[in-house]
């Protein structure tokens, strides 16, 4: 039986910075609310040249160059590039193969939000299990978002911490950083709370309309109301289950790879789960760079020596939409 793992890492975080007291004077909240309440530091600011599918490429040729990968040797390129990209209606994953390289490889787009790249690494595994042609998968895209949060607006708050930056994982037969198993739950009726209300097909673009096209909260009262009540049981939920179908409980955990929330949030996560402030990076001087957060914690807990061959550590994520899901990878040697 084939045992996918993680074989190399990769991510590029831009250099530009927006500090917490910067995005305070921008957003007309107190500075302490900015870095005690929304955990943000500094968040992650992208030049002009930071574009997903440019930063993908680069976290990716850093993920071949960790586990010693040539690109003509990959045979699927699994793109987890944000929507918002260079282009609209287009393909970023055949892009960035190309790019990098990866002639002989295949490649498809997949989206699933901030999610998507625990459900890239899931995808990774199961390809290398159903198709035996499949010995090298590429997981990697990139994310910027921030593009599209209007700081004057307080309905958005909660994604005041959206960033920019890419990550990359290479998966390969029997080799690497096991995956094990994963969850995924998704709520639809959360489908229509946050969305970029212009621009498709409902309201195309016009000279008009142009200004609306930023991310917005429909029902900012109602989607509070409904979302408090199941979000952190989702999380919850999503990791117990996880570590689970890896023949392991909550309790043999040694490291949460975790999206970048609210302070409190993450604190409740983790005591909710048992483990300390040190399983876990808190990513505030970041921000929350969407589905790259998990790669980027798993990469900054490898290089901090938080991990050690034979642990077990879990990749959380949650996406507007509403998906939260998790997969866990058992640790290997360097």
């Amino acid at each position: 039986m084939s045992r996918p793992g993680v074989t190399g890492l990769g991510t590029y975080v831009p250099v530009g910075r927006l500090s917490a007291a910067e995005l305070a004077a921008a957003s007309g909240l107190p500075e302490w609310v900015v870095r005690d309440k929304l955990g943000i530091a500094q968040r992650v600011l992208p030049g002009p040249d930071d574009h997903p599918t440019a930063m993908g490429v680069w976290a990716a040729e850093r993920a071949l160059a960790d586990a010693n990968v040539q690109p003509e040797d990959v045979d699927v390129v699994v793109s987890i590039t944000e929507e918002h990209k260079e282009y609209p209606v287009w393909t970023a994953g055949i892009k960035l193969a190309y790019d990098v390289g990866a002639r002989n490889a295949y490649a498809y787009d997949i989206g699933q939000k901030c999610g998507t790249a625990v459900l890239g690494l899931k995808q990774a595994r199961d390809l290398l299990k159903a198709d035996e042609s499949v010995n090298v998968v590429l997981v990697a895209g990139g994310y910027r978002n921030s593009d599209l949060i209007d700081l004057e607006d307080p309905d958005v708050r909660f994604m005041y911490n959206l960033g920019a930056g890419a990550g990359a994982a290479v998966v390969q037969r029997d080799a690497g950083h096991e995956l094990l198993g994963s969850s995924i739950v998704t709520d639809g009726s959360f489908s229509l709370d946050v969305l970029v209300p212009v621009g498709g097909t409902k309201a195309p673009l016009t000279r008009d309309n142009v200004v609306d096209y930023r991310l917005r909260v429909t029902d900012p009262a109602g989607m509070k109301t409904r979302l408090e009540p199941v979000s952190l049981e989702n999380f919850v939920r999503v990791v117990e289950e996880a570590v689970a179908r890896s023949g392991a409980t909550a309790s043999d955990i040694a490291y949460l790879a975790m999206l970048h929330v609210k302070r409190s949030a993450h604190d409740y996560l983790l005591q909710r789960l048992g483990l300390s402030d040190e399983q876990s990076v808190y990513l505030s001087d970041y921000g929350h760079l969407g589905q790259v957060d998990q790669l980027l914690s798993l990469e900054l807990a490898r290089d901090q020596g938080r991990l050690r061959p034979g642990d077990l550590a879990v990749a959380v994520a949650a996406g507007v939409g509403y998906v939260w899901n998790a997969i866990a990878l058992r640790w290997g040697e360097p």
